[in-house]
């Protein structure tokens, strides 16, 4: 059975730092291309990140020079991890494979920044 877990959210500052996690279980999580998508309130959910099981990453004009997305296939975890952080960042940020699977989402993580 496939399993998403994802942790890390919390209310910051901004201009503030986290570091998502997201532990992926039931699958041989080398052999897929990650992502980590995050959905604002009355808004689609958009990919932001991805990285394939070799590390080549990708990233969302929105996020570049701001977030860095990370795997450790060992521990089959995928990190995001968010520094300068603003208030449009705010949302429920989850992880899935590149393409997405339907039946794979978590119940995500979230990220609110606010002074």
């Amino acid at each position: 059975q496939v399993q998403l877990v994802e942790s890390g959210g919390g209310l910051v500052q901004p201009g503030g730092s986290l570091r998502l996690s997201c532990v992926f279980s039931g699958i041989s999580f080398r052999a897929y291309a990650m992502g980590w998508y995050r959905q604002a309130p009355r808004k689609q959910r958009d990919l932001v990140a991805t990285i394939t099981g070799g590390g080549s990453t990708t990233l969302a004009d929105s996020v570049k020079g701001r977030f860095t997305i990370s795997r450790d296939n060992a521990k089959n975890t995928v990190y995001l991890q968010m520094t300068g952080l603003k208030p449009e960042d705010t949302a429920v940020y989850y992880c899935n494979t590149v393409p997405l699977r339907n039946s794979w989402w978590g119940q995500g993580t979230q990220v609110t920044v606010s002074s």
